[in-house]
């Protein structure tokens, strides 16, 4: 099993940046694909972004591409969100959580170890 662990988040100004973290035990990190998901209050989990357990495949929500980049370091069992060009309605928890298998996927119901999310509030 794969307890993921999510840190980095925190209170930011609109147009500022943040870079969570997701690290994981389990020995083989990089068969898993990894996706990064928010909910906002009084709305649904969302999916932001995923990657592939060999991080050539990456995917975005269309509200966060080309503000979000997502990245991974399989050798430190770590994957990131670099999120850049905050906006208020970014606000939210974010969650990662990795699917048990290598192939990237956006649909929230194909993974199965979630973190306990981290909260990211942007500020105006």
């Amino acid at each position: 099993q794969v307890q993921p662990v999510e840190s980095g988040g925190r209170l930011v100004q609109v147009g500022g940046s943040l870079r969570l973290s997701c690290t994981a035990s389990g020995r083989a990190f990089s068969s898993y694909a990894m996706g990064w998901f928010r909910q906002a209050p009084g709305k649904e989990r969302e999916f932001v972004s995923t990657i592939s357990g060999s991080a050539i495949t990456a995917y975005y929500s269309d509200s966060v591409r080309s503000r979000f980049t997502v990245s991974r370091d399989n050798n430190k069992n770590t994957v990131y969100l670099q999120m850049n060009s905050l906006k208020s309605e970014d606000t939210a928890v974010y969650y990662c959580a990795f699917r048990r298998r290598p192939d990237a996927s956006s649909e929230l119901s194909d993974y199965v170890d979630w973190g306990q999310g981290t909260q990211v509030t942007v500020s105006s």
